[in-house]
């Protein structure tokens, strides 16, 4: 009886491993159908991915899109709903529902401060620019500074210019604040737009877009957080994607992050067009074996009557 016992837990075993091999190689042979190209009307290319195993693994989970069709940007601060993205200039362009907007006019909100995992491939760009409102002067330097200073950040101190462009000129508002204090300041981390906060009622972040116009008429205000991004670039990406190659896309292994090139009719560690997987191959073997081994013990197996002996224990 123990022997029987013994037999059927050795099947059990097997078949057990064999589906959820096989569980594993179907998730893996159709990963590529699963990596949609685009959130709403924005389009999804490499680095990125909304689809685990999709893109490149230094920018997993970054981006979810909503039900609604609506991409959004995963920060530890939260999820802001993303404008655009663009891939020939990298960055991304992400709204704050809780800054500061000219429909609020002098009522200012309850706020957080934005934020980034430092370590993403992702910085806050130098074309942002931030402003504050009713600043404690006792904490904050406020000063004005002069005109050189909007257009070299870099080479000025870094008190909170309360005479800038954009407090005197709120974009796309057609009012100013005369009862508000307001003052412009580009952080040069995140971790700097948190101490502002800490002493500043409200924040709005404005970005500089270029718009092809000539100079100086070039750049124009926006509002929003321009965030750039990096492009990793690897040869066995470039084969990947070569149409020659047969046009895979770059994505990786979700449980070891290695790459892959997803395919069609599979996925290969290198590019589409005449390979065949190692992964598929391996899975094959595997499989063909386990059930080779099976048919072994199944054949060779005494028959007991349910009396186990030293010449029938299997271990």
């Amino acid at each position: 009886m123990a022997m029987t016992h013994t037999h059927n837990n050795l099947i059990h075993t097997i078949s057990l491993s064999l589906l959820i091999f096989s569980s594993s190689l179907t998730l893996t042979t159709s990963q590529s159908s699963v990596c949609r190209t685009s959130c709403g009307d924005i389009p999804i290319k490499y680095p990125f991915g909304i689809d685990d195993g999709c893109g490149s693994p230094y920018y997993r989970h970054i981006f979810a899109c909503s039900s609604s069709g609506k991409l959004e940007l995963r920060t530890p601060s939260g999820r802001y709903p993303v404008r655009n993205v663009s891939y020939a200039d990298p960055h991304v362009v992400v709204t704050d529902p809780f800054m500061w907007s000219c429909e609020d006019g002098e009522r200012f909100r309850p706020t957080r401060p934005f934020s980034l995992d430092s370590s993403t491939h992702f910085k806050l760009s130098p074309q942002n620019e931030y402003m504050f409102f009713n600043c404690s002067e006792d904490n904050v330097i406020i000063q004005p500074k002069p005109i050189f200073c909007e257009h070299f950040p870099e080479h000025c101190d870094s008190s909170c210019d309360s005479a800038s462009y954009l407090c005197r000129h709120l974009p796309g508002c057609s009012f100013a604040l005369p009862r508000s204090t307001c003052c412009s300041y580009y952080p040069k981390a995140t971790e700097s737009l948190r101490l502002m906060l800490k002493y500043c009622t409200s924040y709005a972040s404005v970005y500089w877009k270029n718009v092809g116009a000539p100079m100086p008429y070039d750049q124009v205000p926006e509002y929003g957080i321009r965030v750039d991004f990096d492009i990793p670039v690897t040869t066995r990406c470039l084969q990947c994607q070569d149409p020659l190659k047969g046009g895979g896309t770059c994505g990786f292994d979700t449980l070891n992050q290695s790459f892959m090139c997803l395919c069609k009719d599979g996925n290969s560690t290198t590019h589409c067009k005449g390979t065949v997987t190692g992964f598929s191959v391996a899975g094959a073997f595997g499989i063909g074996a386990a059930v080779w081994y099976l048919k072994k013990v199944r054949a060779k197996a005494p028959v007991t009557c349910g009396v186990q002996s030293n010449e029938n224990r299997l271990f």
